[in-house]
């Protein structure tokens, strides 16, 4: 399983798959009912003091280097990707998960303000070659008392990423969405706390120097998402399961 360049690297040229792609997430991002089943939600929000945040669900075709896997009657290009990043190991919030670029909204901020903002700080993003689908659904985040917004975005003129703060992340590498739906990438992640359990969507995959990540939680379960409404998702065994 191979995955997008390392940090600092250039990228390659969209395919025709690539832009059938964005055509698809555009439409999503146009679904309002998208997302409006959220499910995924650990804990019980406390709404009154909820803080409003977003992330950047920034898709593209711009690797060079395309996944390994094949997707179902060829779903998704092989160089359609999605950038991520890896939460430093010491934060006190989602310490060490795979997340989207994102955090918490300014005073006065839009959810692509804030996205954008955010993208740019954790990964120096240029936005200038970001084109903004749409936002989804607003989501709970219980867990860190947000209510967060996804923006989708088309990545139409590619810049290098990087890791910009190491206080605020470890890694900043693009995922083949091929690779992603891989069912052999795929598992069922089981978190139990304190007597209770919560399983949900998982996703194994290597960023590009090699190193393996688990995304679960709040970015896998859009992902699912975002892939079944699509219809990329391909046959996967459920009863996989991977203790977090």
């Amino acid at each position: 399983m191979s995955s997008g360049p390392s940090a600092g690297t250039s990228a390659g040229t969209p395919g025709a798959g690539g832009y059938a792609a964005r055509a698809q997430l555009a439409a999503l991002a146009a679904d309002g009912s998208f997302l409006a089943d959220w499910g995924l939600a650990r804990g019980d929000l406390d709404a009154a003091s909820a803080r409003p945040a977003a992330v950047l669900v920034l898709f593209g075709v711009l690797d060079d280097l395309a996944a390994d896997h094949d997707a179902q009657a060829l779903a998704v290009a092989q160089d359609l990707d999605v950038l991520l990043l890896e939460r430093a190991a010491t934060l006190r919030s989602h310490a060490g998960q795979v997340a989207f670029p994102g955090g918490r909204a300014e005073d006065g901020e839009t959810p692509v303000d804030a996205a954008l903002r955010e993208a740019v700080e954790e990964t120096g993003l240029d936005t200038t070659g970001v084109e903004v689908l749409g936002t989804l659904a607003q989501l709970p985040m219980p867990v860190s008392n947000h209510l967060v917004t996804p923006v989708l975005g088309w990545w139409a003129r590619p810049t290098p990423v990087r890791v910009v703060d190491v206080a605020e992340s470890a890694h900043v590498f693009r995922a083949p969405v091929a690779d992603l739906l891989d069912p052999a990438h795929r598992v069922t992640t089981v978190l139990r706390r304190a007597g209770r359990t919560w399983r949900g969507p998982g996703f194994e995959v290597l960023d590009g120097a090699g190193v393996p990540h688990l995304v679960w939680g709040f970015t896998a379960g859009i992902l699912d998402a975002a892939f079944d409404r699509l219809g990329w998702t391909e046959p996967w065994d459920h009863a996989r399961e991977r203790e977090l």
